[in-house]
Parts: structure tokens; sequence; C-alpha cells
């Protein structure tokens, strides 16, 4: 019966945050209540637990990057971003769009995906009020873009950090597997946006001529401190880029890089702290509780154990059950709670594979699978969630089914051609 009561508290759950019918920062806090009352998720051990717990890794880089980019949007340096984006685009909706897209690509992999979206949303929100155009069509191909390109490293995206420390996965293994894919991938989704999104590309000529005259230099507002903030921020980008040598995990990085950047910018502490998005801190606090219940009733490990009895010694079709039923998942639950849970499943039909090849090629389906699944709804990734949450503050709110009726057409659309990268390159 527990697994049950587990799996309504979630049902009734999404079905809130997916309709919006209330917000869905309380919906996550009663349902994390419910979870703790009736026993479902583990007590106190919630907030300790690395299985079944908060990942608190996650919360803390969070709250790091927005305290980072509260203060390097005192500059002006987002204007100043805005005005240039514009005026390279000349205003064009697809051109200004496959420009961001691009930025947030090849970002994704190095700054990981949740920091490049809290890097990127601002300023495409200051370019689309220049040009009085609607941001949101720009804001979900940004995100869309940053959960495939983010796929192709150990640190673009969170669930791979989680996936190559179990499999013992280095950097250049992720270049070497993933990246190929994450390109084809993404060139493609180019391509397809201009047809996805050509309802909400308006153009504006009359503004595009009054962005064109401005300058962006005058942007700046403090050209001194954007040098500090830049130094500090190159420094962190370094640090994120040498996890494997430095062993420190991102969200250290960005809590030591935010304590510097208050300090080097001298910043005024309350005034910063305004700036963080302390609702989807929150959101993500009550959802890491919830699946904490599925995790904690067996509900998840079920369907693993489940799949592994179904598949038996049949290679391709683990594959395929991992890499399909990974991004099904995925889209439902947060990739990263889910990919902690899995990663044990899946090493242990690796373990039973024949040879190293038929192994490796399972972690890359399950990687490939979570990491595409990540658009797939508007909760399904912690990037999804903050550029959300971005936009709301700003007055341009997503709802959950304008962001999921793009995130389904990509997710399918990354998922089939991942599938048939993975036929041919470890099973032909």
């Amino acid at each position: 019966m527990r697994p049950l009561f587990a799996l309504a508290i979630f049902g009734v759950a999404f079905f809130f945050i997916a309709t919006e019918k209330a917000d869905k920062v309380k919906v996550v806090l009663i349902g994390a209540a419910a979870m703790l009352v009736l026993g479902l998720a583990p007590g106190t051990e919630v907030f300790f637990s690395e299985h079944e717990g908060i990942d608190w890794n996650v919360i803390f880089l969070l709250l790091g990057m927005m305290i980072v980019i509260g203060i390097i949007k005192q500059t002006g340096v987002f204007d100043y971003l805005g005005i240039w984006a514009a005026k390279r685009s000349r205003g064009e909706p697809y051109r200004l769009m496959v420009m961001l897209m691009i930025i947030t690509a090849v970002a994704s992999p190095f700054l990981d995906n949740v920091t490049t979206i809290m890097l990127v949303a601002p300023v495409t929100i200051v370019v689309c009020e220049r040009l009085k155009i609607a941001p949101q069509p720009y804001l979900i191909a940004e995100v869309l873009a940053s959960n495939i390109g983010g796929a192709a490293t150990l640190i673009g995206d969170p669930p791979n950090i989680i996936i190559g420390s179990r499999a013992g996965l280095s950097f250049n293994d992720f270049l070497v597997h993933m990246t190929p894919i994450v390109v084809i991938v993404f060139v493609l989704f180019v391509i397809l946006s201009r047809f996805l999104f050509r309802k909400g590309l308006k153009h504006n000529p009359e503004q595009v001529q009054a962005v064109l005259a401005l300058q962006e230099k005058r942007a700046i507002r403090d050209p001194w401190l954007l040098v500090r903030c830049l130094v500090v921020l190159a420094v962190m980008i370094a640090a994120f880029s040498l996890h494997s040598v430095l062993h420190l995990e991102p969200s250290l990085v960005a809590l030591i890089g935010a304590g510097v950047m208050v300090l080097v910018a001298k910043a005024d502490v309350p005034e910063v702290l305004r700036e963080v998005e302390w609702g989807t801190l929150v959101f993500f606090v009550g959802l890491f509780v919830m699946v904490s219940g599925l995790t904690h009733t067996g509900v998840i490990e079920s369907i693993g154990d489940w799949a592994v009895a179904a598949i038996g010694d049949r290679y391709l079709l683990a594959a395929t059950a991992l890499l399909f039923g990974s991004g099904i998942l995925g889209a439902f639950f947060d990739n990263i709670p889910y990919v902690a849970t899995m990663t044990p499943v899946v090493e242990g039909v690796v373990e039973q594979a024949p040879d190293h090849r038929t192994g490796q090629s399972l972690w890359w389906a399950f990687a490939l699978g979570a990491d595409f699944g990540g658009n797939g709804t508007a909760v399904a990734a912690s990037a999804n969630v903050v550029a959300l949450g971005i936009a709301s503050r700003s007055g341009h709110h997503i709802s959950f089914w304008q962001f999921t009726r793009y995130g389904v057409v990509v997710t399918v659309f990354s998922m089939v051609l991942a599938w048939g990268y993975v036929w041919l390159r470890y099973f032909v």
C-alpha cells in the first residue's frame, strides 16, 4: 500500500503542477509534507541521504550562481549583450534565435546547462524587451538547446556527473562517445526550430531601427566592477572544467565563487540576496522530497527490476529500453534524482553484459535518454525550472504546457536520432 500512496501523492502533485491550478511551490511543499507525515519519505534522512534525499549539490549550485548573476547584472553587461545581439541579428527573429541557441549550446558543455541558462536568460529578456517582442519562444529554444548541448560532456549536465562517477567514465570518454550525436542533434534542432517556433517569431521593424541606433558601450555602468567580476567568473569556469582534477563539486565552486564575487564587488548583501530566485530553490527542495518518497517506498526500484527481468540477455533491447525509458520517465521526474536512483539498477545490468563494449553502450544509452529526456516537460530538468522562474520574475510567464508542447517534440526527435546512433555505433 505504501508505494501506491506515494504514487498517488506524486500523481496528484504533478497534475496540479501541469495544469497550473495551484502555485507549484505550494503544491510541492504540500506533497513533500504528505510524504513525510505518512512515513513514505525517509524522515530526517531526507536531509542527509545521498540516494534518498535532497540533492544539496544542485540547490547550492543554483544559489551560488544566482548570487553571481545578481552581482554581474549590476554592471550593465546584460544590457550590453542584449543590444549587441539585437544589432548583429538586425532584429530578424530566426537569426536572433539561432545566435542565442548557439551561444547557449556552446557554453552548456563547459559551464553546465543550469549555469548557462542563468547567464543567457537575462540577456534574452533584455534583447526582446528592447525589440518589443515576446521572449518566451527564445527562452524555450535556449533551454532545449542547453539540455542538448549539455549532454556532450561530463560536466555539461548534472546527470552526466552522477553517471560518470558511478561508471568510472572520464571527461574524454564523454567527449568521444556523446559529442558526435549531440552535434548532429543540435544542428538538426536548429533547422527544426524555424518551423517549430514560426508562430512566435514576430518582427518589429520600427523598434529594430531604434535599437540599431543605440550604442551598447554606454550600457556598461561600472567597467572596473565588470572586469573584476569577469575575472572571478573565468576562474569559476576553469574550476568547473577541471572538476576531475580538482575534485571540487560544482556546488562548492559556485559557493566559493559567490563569496569571492561579493568581496571583490563590495556588494550590498541584502540587495544581492533579493536577486535570488528563492521560489525556485524551494520548489526543488520539495520536488526532491517527493521523489525520495518514490525511492524510499521502492517504486522506482521496482520499475528498474521489472525492466531487468524483462530484458534478459537482449542487450540491444536493453539499450533501447534504457534510452526511451529514461527519456519518458525523466520527463516526469527531475532527471537528477531519477538518474541518482536508477544508476545502481543500470550498473547491475552492465555487470551482466558479455563484453566491455556492450556494457559501455548501456551507459551511453542511459545518459542520452536522461539528458535528452530533460526537454520533455517543464519540470524534467533543473535548467527548465530555472528558466521558467527567471521568466516569471521578469513578467513573462511561461506555462507548463507552453513549454511542454515544444519539449515533447524535441525529446522524441532527439531520442530517435540517439537510438539510431547507439545502434549503428555499438551493435551493427
